[in-house]
């Protein structure tokens, strides 16, 4: 659950935005000043800030700045402040998005989902290792050990087997592989899939009646557990 903190000074506001995105599965906290956010982000960590800017104690520019300087996240300003002028300063201080309030709540969540799956694609890309269990994978060297020892991949095993890690725990569908192979040793068919994962469970020492790291789900594609997993 993506964990958002809002700035705001206006009680009554704070708590109605907060109440509409918990109805859309969001962990909210409020702060109604602008000098308590550093001091509560330095005790809790957050997936985003929604910043209003005239607030007691420290005005969102400051507060902004601040946020940016000793944490990566994003900001979303929300303010009744709708000159052109405020909008460029709030950007320029750091802020990803500014929106103008009063702001229809729909179009709201539409800005911070958009934020939110903006900054979850960048942190994606910046990884370079993943270790899950015995198995470790790096993007940079494009290398795999299990258990120590390398593996011998081909760019599309090794293409899959970096999709899965990455998104260990959760569904893969076969559409999200073809589409994430497209152009890496992609043959067109959609059994392709199927073939690259049949390789990538005998590489991992895996029986294919019985696969330990990546299962079959049914109808919606393949998952990645760690070894041991059930």
């Amino acid at each position: 659950m993506n964990k958002i903190l809002i700035v705001e000074d206006d009680r009554k506001l704070a708590a109605l935005t907060a109440e509409f995105l918990q109805q859309h599965a969001f962990d909210v906290s409020t702060l109604a000043r602008g000098d308590a956010v550093l001091p509560w982000l330095d005790k809790h960590a957050v997936d985003l800030v929604i910043l209003d800017l005239m607030l007691p104690g420290r005005d969102g520019f400051e507060v902004c700045k601040d946020i940016r300087r000793q944490h990566d996240l994003p900001i979303l300003m929300l303010t009744a402040r709708g000159d052109s002028i405020d909008q460029i300063i709030g950007l320029e201080n750091g802020a990803d998005d500014y929106v103008v309030k009063p702001v229809e709540p729909r179009l709201l969540l539409a800005r911070v989902k958009a934020l939110l799956r903006r900054n979850h694609k960048e942190s994606r890309e910046q990884r370079d290792l993943i270790t899950l269990g015995a198995l470790q994978i790096r993007r940079s060297t494009r290398t795999a050990l299990l258990a120590g020892r390398e593996m011998t991949l081909t760019s599309s095993e090794f293409e899959l087997l970096w999709l899965l890690c990455e998104r260990a725990g959760e569904v893969v569908s076969r559409d999200e592989i073809l589409l994430h192979l497209r152009g890496i040793d992609f043959d067109g068919f959609d059994r392709s899939a199927d073939v690259i994962i049949s390789r990538l469970r005998r590489k991992l020492g895996e029986q294919q009646d019985h696969p330990h790291r990546i299962k079959t789900v049914w109808a919606k594609g393949y998952q990645l557990t760690a070894a041991g997993d059930a």
